[in-house]
């Protein structure tokens, strides 16, 4: 069972991805709150999340600095990203503070599902709009200025996430394993303090 706490400003959208993951197999919604500050101060002692879903332009605190907050208490929680910004500042902000995962709220529910069961499973997970971007930054205008470019592995592994492809399919397309798929996209989503 995966436990996961929703913190989204929006009632409408808010409210739809408690139903959403109210009524699919093997999720579990604990907690869910309109701001950082009501869901950390909601948050029962003896509560465990494994995964936050968490907007970033929120009242009050942000989603980014909630990121912080919530690795603070809990360490070995996971935070998703789901977000209507996809600028750069931005992803590579929430990457650093500690997001396991980066997607548009533009995405499909089965697919933030699938985020959450790749992060769960110790992965990391970028909507292909989001891995655009990352993409993009690590191109030959950026890359000459990065201490550990991307290698020419990592780089076929984020074209097929851009793509929109799964890690399963990934994986085959490479012949590589699924944990190394993995291994890849976390090694992608770790972002310098130098790019904040």
């Amino acid at each position: 069972m995966i436990k996961i706490g929703i913190i989204e400003d929006d009632e409408i959208i808010r409210q739809s991805l408690v139903d959403y993951f109210t009524r699919e197999a093997g999720f579990e919604v604990s907690l869910h709150a309109a701001s950082v500050e009501t869901f950390m101060s909601t948050w029962g002692e003896d509560q465990y999340f494994d995964i936050i879903l968490s907007d970033i332009g929120l009242p009050g605190i942000s989603g980014i600095e909630g990121v912080r907050l919530i690795k603070k208490r809990a360490p070995k929680c996971q935070i998703m990203m789901l977000s209507v910004y996809n600028d750069t500042p931005r992803i590579f902000q929430a990457l650093c503070a500690g997001a396991s995962g980066y997607v548009s709220k533009q995405t499909e529910f089965a697919k933030i599902k699938e985020a959450l069961q790749s992060i769960y499973n110790g992965g990391a997970f970028m909507s292909p709009d989001i891995a655009r971007k990352v993409t993009d930054y690590f191109n030959p205008i950026h890359g000459s200025k990065l201490q550990d470019p991307l290698t020419a592995r990592e780089e076929q592994v984020l074209n097929a996430i851009e793509e929109g492809l799964p890690n399963k399919v990934i994986a085959e397309r490479l012949s590589i394993s699924i944990e190394t798929v993995k291994t890849h996209v976390k090694k992608i989503t770790i972002v310098r303090e130098k790019f904040k």
